[in-house]
């Protein structure tokens, strides 16, 4: 009597998979690959060398020129090679600052934020990150910059009164400061635009707080402005890279402190708002 048995059943197997980790190192090389795949990156950031050297250097020859002549302007009475050769933070700051502003705002308006938090779904390391790779490439291009104008501009005052070199008491912490500087308005852009989820929105918001509000303190009894105007954060990061201070302005080291602190408080609402509410 012959008994029929049923085969074995071979045993499913599922393909292996990769493990894959999502680490902080990971998330700092994917914010750097994105930071670099857009044209915008490499336009702006070159727009605010230019912006940092050019006028730098415009602010020289001006006053080369008027020294030359004998008809110097009032402004430029005590200027330094550094005053000089820096005056052009002011606008390099806002090439920097709106292209921090894209690097956040600009994934929310195209949408690809979505896929973004799906990769990492704690979200924090996302914006700690940008935030990174933007504040050290802002850092590196503004304290360039800043070498840069200086080493050229000061050849230009070479003969002057203004003449100053590397060796003089407070020139390296000056450049140094404006790269800094630079660095952190860099960073308040890229909160700002997490914050905020627009780009509209967030470049308004950066030109007020750097731009158009010092102006309107000037309309307050003096009294408030010696009080208020200091700790603005464009007046806070101008104390950062000035070399001489008058009696109602920081000090280099509180006014990086103060700055710091207005760059810690946009980050905060920046993570708060990516915390707790949806993409």
């Amino acid at each position: 009597m012959s008994t029929l048995t049923a085969p074995a059943e071979q045993p499913r197997t599922t393909p292996s998979r990769p493990a894959y980790r999502v680490t902080g190192r990971r998330v700092l090389a994917s914010e750097w690959a994105k930071l670099w795949s857009l044209r915008s990156t490499w336009i702006t950031l070159g727009l605010g060398l230019l912006f940092l050297v050019a006028f730098g250097l415009i602010a020289a020859s001006r006053y080369r020129s008027e020294t030359g002549s004998g008809h110097l302007d009032e402004h430029f009475a005590a200027s330094t090679a550094v005053s000089l050769c820096l005056f052009g933070t002011n606008f390099a700051q806002l090439a920097l600052g709106v292209l921090g502003v894209l690097v956040t705002a600009g994934e929310y308006t195209t949408g690809t934020i979505r896929a973004t938090l799906a990769a990492v779904p704690r979200r924090l390391p996302v914006l700690w990150s940008k935030a990174v790779v933007f504040g050290l490439v802002a850092l590196a291009v503004g304290t360039l910059g800043a070498f840069v104008a200086f080493l050229l501009g000061s050849g230009i005052v070479s003969d002057t009164p203004a003449a100053m070199g590397l060796s003089h008491a407070g020139v390296l912490r000056s450049l140094l400061g404006a790269g800094l500087y630079l660095g952190l308005v860099g960073v308040i852009g890229v909160a700002l635009g997490a914050l905020l989820r627009s780009v509209a929105g967030g470049i308004s918001v950066l030109v007020a707080a750097l731009m158009l509000i010092p102006g309107l303190i000037s309309l307050l009894p003096a009294s408030w402005q010696d009080d208020i105007s200091p700790c603005l954060p464009s007046n806070a990061g101008e104390s950062m890279f000035e070399l001489t201070h008058d009696a109602t302005a920081l000090s280099p080291g509180a006014g990086g402190l103060v700055l710091a602190c207005w760059t810690a408080l946009a980050l905060a609402g920046a993570a708060y708002r990516l915390a707790r509410t949806d993409a």
